[in-house]
């Protein structure tokens, strides 16, 4: 048997290639960056052909790096930056228009029109998602109101629409497809059916035509051409549900956290959709060959990692974002100043598109460190608000958050997230969590990895925190930061 399985893992920053064992090690790894646009405030965009190259060239990058070669895989899985809409020419292949990113906000207006014909949450019942100009619905709307030509051609069957999974694999595969997890953020797919729904195309638009064909996450779809001439391509998970598997919670009530550019922190909730009355998503967690699919409640933070970024671009007072923790060490606390990320509204578990950012409790004495400690805390406090929700969605405690990403780096910040939480914060063995679960995804479908029992055994934890913060401090620290939340309502619109 071939040694190990590849993981594509294209996410909103950049484009990785990593390559496993069967212990669930890296051996091979390549990353590269691509640009971020921005054509008008609130506007994000990606060059579609850009990550397609990108991706080609880190994939070739690490085969060589290791002296492997595509007879070395066994497989290869996908995962992606979700919810970004692309639009292609099917004869072409060439994009009709930039990528519309999953952060975007410019189908707001569409959002508010929707609402006044049926409230958020008039799509809850069959997507489990409010409407937001989150999901790929409105963007592909937006996509085939606004590029000359678009809506004619896509409804005459010569445009294809797809996230990045489906953009991807049309150019290393010659297939059009996506898988359930991505299928389930798009806001046309049928939770129970886990087919594009009629109901919802009419409603908003979209010419069944134009769509990809839902797959499992797990099974063999098609064989790759190059660079990865003659590998199975065999899983396809949108990145969050990818990085639960990764985490190996294949079982209800194990939840992890991925702290990127924002975080998303995902609960396994079993085999039946499990509605929200609390502000987060219902979504499919992964479909396993014929097995029935699983699914997960979902808090979505927009602006985590994204924040320090934003310090060390904006403002300036970090020339990289690894020296954030030092910056808000310097500082023994956050001197009663709040932080409150919402650049373009906030997500779970509030969903107000009116919200703006907050630094609230400014006073002449405070310093750069402490808006730096409090852009870290920002973190935490949304997680906290995020977890809190989910447990009284599912019913479940969550006993120990497993967290993943580049921000739990961070000593400072996951110390603080146990302190918030009041439980144990754990740090596996693996960070490449995303890609580790395209991987297992793809290792499943190809009997490189037997079951999940074999995902289990490579889980360990390297680092784990432990609160220690007293429950009057932590209370405090809460109500002041709720306090803030209600500041940055209603400022837009």
């Amino acid at each position: 048997m071939t040694s190990y399985v590849g993981a594509i893992d294209q996410g909103t920053t950049s484009s990785r290639f990593i390559v496993f064992d069967r212990a669930g090690n890296a051996v091979a790894s390549a990353q590269r960056e691509h640009r971020q646009i921005y054509p008008r405030p609130g506007w994000v965009e990606h060059d579609p052909v850009e990550l397609r190259d990108n991706t080609f060239a880190v994939i070739e990058q690490a085969l060589r790096e290791a002296d492997l070669s595509p007879r070395d895989l066994a497989a290869v899985g996908i995962t992606n930056q979700r919810e970004t809409t692309l639009l292609w020419d099917r004869a072409t292949g060439q994009p009709v228009h930039n990528a519309v990113v999953w952060q975007d906000t410019r189908t707001e207006p569409l959002v508010a029109e929707y609402a006044r014909g049926g409230g958020q949450d008039r799509f809850r019942p069959q997507t489990g998602l409010p409407l937001a100009s989150y999901f790929s619905a409105l963007k592909l709307r937006w996509l085939l109101d606004s590029v000359p030509e678009a809506r004619r051609r896509a409804e005459a069957g010569d445009l294809a629409f797809g996230t990045v999974d489906s953009w991807l694999l049309w150019h290393l595969a010659g297939t059009h497809i996506t898988d359930v997890t991505n299928a389930s953020r798009t806001q046309l797919m049928d939770l129970v059916t886990l087919q594009w729904d009629d109901s919802l195309l009419d409603a908003f638009g979209i010419p069944r035509a134009v769509l990809p064909r839902i797959v499992p996450s797990s099974a063999v779809y098609a064989t790759a051409r190059a660079p990865l001439a003659g590998v199975p391509v065999a899983g396809i998970l949108g990145d969050q549900q990818s990085a639960l598997l990764g985490q190996a919670c294949c079982e209800p009530g194990e939840a992890k956290n991925t702290y990127g550019t924002g975080c998303f922190l995902l609960m396994h909730t079993g085999t039946t959709p499990r509605p929200s009355r609390h502000g987060l998503i219902t979504t499919v967690a992964g479909r396993f060959g014929d097995a029935p699919a699983c699914y997960a409640l979902e808090g979505s933070i927009a602006v985590t990692g994204a924040l320090v970024q934003w310090l060390r671009d904006n403002l300036g007072i970090i020339r990289a974002a690894a020296d954030v923790e030092a910056l808000a060490a310097s500082v023994p606390d956050n001197g009663d100043v709040y932080f409150v990320p919402a650049f373009s509204g906030l997500y779970a578990p509030y969903w107000r598109s009116d919200a703006r950012g907050v630094i609230a409790g400014l006073t002449r004495h405070a310093t750069a460190g402490q808006i730096a400690r409090a852009a870290l805390e920002a973190s935490a406090y949304q997680t906290l608000d995020v977890v809190r929700a989910m447990e009284q969605d599912s019913g479940i405690p969550i006993r120990t958050l497993r967290v993943d990403g580049g921000m739990v780096v961070n000593e400072l910040l996951m110390q603080f997230q146990a302190d918030m939480l009041n439980v144990p914060v754990a740090r596996p063995r693996t960070l490449e969590t995303t890609a580790l679960g395209a991987a297992y995804a793809a290792g499943l479908a190809v009997g490189y990895w037997q079951d999940f029992d074999d995902l289990r055994a490579n889980w360990a934890v390297t680092r784990c925190w432990t609160p220690s913060m007293p429950e009057e401090r932590r209370a405090a620290l809460t109500a002041a930061w709720h306090k803030a939340v209600e500041r940055s309502f209603g400022w837009a619109g």
